[in-house]
């Protein structure tokens, strides 16, 4: 097994560091062996001798004895606005812990001569499609819910495919890299998709996920064989257990893509016109010969629900939290 690349956080601040390191650990795919240090001491003892992918180290606790160490790249964590002189590269300590992940990402990807090996625990990764042809029946929700619940227990990354995702107003920042830059630099860069990928994503609360498509009409501009290779991609990346894809008719390549879930949830409605949209729908993936995508569809309507959640926090109880963890439960999901 190829060993992992270390990383070495060093701050005189006992809180940053702890707090720091302890969010790194946790982050989704973080790719590097951590060691955190408070104290110049210890860290000269037990990384004198190590070879140090990257360290990190704060802007008053860099001294000449912490360049002595052997790190193929430092980083300083900047508390003053002074910017130190390349080949180092000065982070602002002081933004948010997932900004400075991300950069630390950035860096890695500059070095990285090749990706580390797969973490995996050997399962195959599995994809829930949650789609249905019917609008504003809650789809996103559901998906939103099943995403929460199982990434209480399993390894667990969202996925939207949404032509205009409220995930882009409420949780997107400008830069953030999004699902259209995966597709762009599988194609470019496939050597670093494991990496790309890792940088991607954002975590709230439970919830990982890759930020959607800023504009919609790029969803149109992917072929099928696109989403397919990227789907692969994500699987063969080892990251996940489980990734739940929020479907629409906005990609090109839907029955296939359905196809390669191992289940998927649809909603339906009572109403007449909602019925035809769903008799189509079904009529479609028959003439087409999709039916095993049929077989393994959970349809079903939603009952009267006394209050809908809006936030991530509200996605794992409740009632609606109940209906689908049950859902889920007996369509083989855990």
């Amino acid at each position: 097994m190829r060993k992992q690349p270390l990383f070495v956080l060093y701050d005189k601040e006992e809180e940053y560091t702890f707090l720091m390191a302890d969010f790194m650990r946790n982050y989704p795919g973080v790719p590097w062996k951590i060691h955190a240090y408070t104290r110049e001491k210890d860290l000269l003892a037990k990384e004198a001798d190590k070879e140090i992918k990257i360290l990190a180290v704060s802007e008053r606790s860099y001294t000449p004895e912490i360049k002595s160490l052997k790190a193929e790249r430092v980083l300083i964590l900047g508390e003053s606005g002074y910017k130190f002189e390349e080949p180092m590269e000065t982070i602002d300590k002081y933004q948010s812990a997932e900004a400075v992940v991300q950069m630390f990402f950035q860096v890695y990807l500059e070095i990285a001569g090749e990706q580390p090996g797969r973490i995996t625990d050997g399962n195959k990764t599995k994809f829930i499609g949650v789609y249905s042809p019917i609008k504003r029946c809650l789809q996103t929700t559901l998906a939103l819910t099943m995403s929460e619940i199982l990434a209480e227990k399993k390894r667990t990354l969202y996925l939207s495919f949404e032509n205009y995702s409220s995930f882009v107003e409420t949780e997107g920042k400008i830069g953030d890299l999004d699902l259209s830059d995966l597709v762009y630099f599988m194609s470019v860069d496939n050597e670093k998709f494991r990496l790309r990928l890792q940088s991607s994503l954002k975590q709230l609360n439970e919830l990982v996920y890759v930020p959607p498509m800023r504009y919609g009409q790029n969803l149109l501009g992917i072929s099928e064989e696109e989403w397919l290779m990227l789907l692969r991609k994500i699987s063969e990346s080892g990251l996940f257990d489980y990734v739940i894809m929020d479907l629409t008719d906005c990609i090109q390549g839907l029955p296939e893509i359905l196809r390669i879930c191992s289940r998927v949830y649809t909603v339906a409605k009572e109403d007449s016109i909602a019925k035809v949209k769903m008799m189509q729908y079904e009529n479609m993936l028959s003439q087409r010969k999709y039916n095993d995508v049929l077989e393994k569809t959970e349809r079903f309507v939603f009952p009267k629900f006394h209050y809908i959640p809006v936030t991530p926090d509200e996605y794992n109880h409740g009632e609606m939290a109940d209906f689908v963890r049950n859902k889920m439960q007996l369509g083989g999901a855990f």
